[in-house]
């Protein structure tokens, strides 16, 4: 018997089919790695990948698309919100009267006196107002009071206008800002100046 010839082999040869028994079971061994491969691997249809990434596109569409719509509307319902609010100081604006820069000393005070909401202060204004200058534009104190309201010093009624020693609405504009910050009210200067006889 040749060397060459696998000692397996040559006991097969020698004792015949009984040999046979010590070679390994190629059906048995296909069998194993067969039933492992089934429960191991389960194939996977490109169809289900396709469906599933489908899926999944289109719920990340429909989350942007809603996202999308709910900024709009945001944005239209503050456009409607500053609209209504421009509609609203516009209707305000047309409704309000201009204070008068003309005419006497005394419309151009109840013009003003109106726009600042104390039309119910005038007798208590007129009342103050004759007794400091007997509403006279270029009315002059030796103490250096000057113009209606008798600003003193009367430069100081350029805050209200470069031309405070001519006009009246520009001096009387100061002297209702005056009131308003040192009394509150026509009514209240007046009642000081009844007191004290000055304002």
């Amino acid at each position: 018997m040749p060397r060459a010839l696998p000692l397996v082999l040559a006991a097969v040869i020698t004792t015949g089919t009984a040999g046979a028994a010590l070679l390994p079971d190629s059906s048995r061994a296909d069998a194993e790695v067969s039933a492992n491969s089934q429960t191991a691997i389960t194939p996977v249809s490109p169809l289900d990948w396709t469906t599933t990434a489908m899926t999944a596109g289109r719920a990340a569409a429909a989350r942007k698309a809603a996202a999308a719509k709910a900024a709009a509307a945001a944005a239209a319902a503050e456009q409607a919100r500053k609209d209504r609010a421009l509609a609203a100081e516009q209707r305000a604006s047309r409704s309000r009267v201009p204070a008068a820069s003309y005419g006497s000393p005394q419309a151009i005070a109840q013009s003003q006196l109106a726009a600042r909401g104390w039309s119910d202060q005038w007798s208590c204004l007129d009342s103050l107002w004759s007794k400091e200058s007997g509403w006279n534009t270029y009315a002059a104190n030796s103490s250096g009071a000057y113009g209606i309201p008798q600003a003193l010093p009367g430069s100081k009624m350029s805050s209200a206008g470069s031309d405070w020693r001519t006009n009246p609405a520009t001096q009387i504009r100061w002297g209702l800002g005056y009131i308003s910050s040192t009394y509150g009210s026509p009514c209240a200067a007046w009642s000081h100046s009844q007191s004290y006889n000055w304002y």
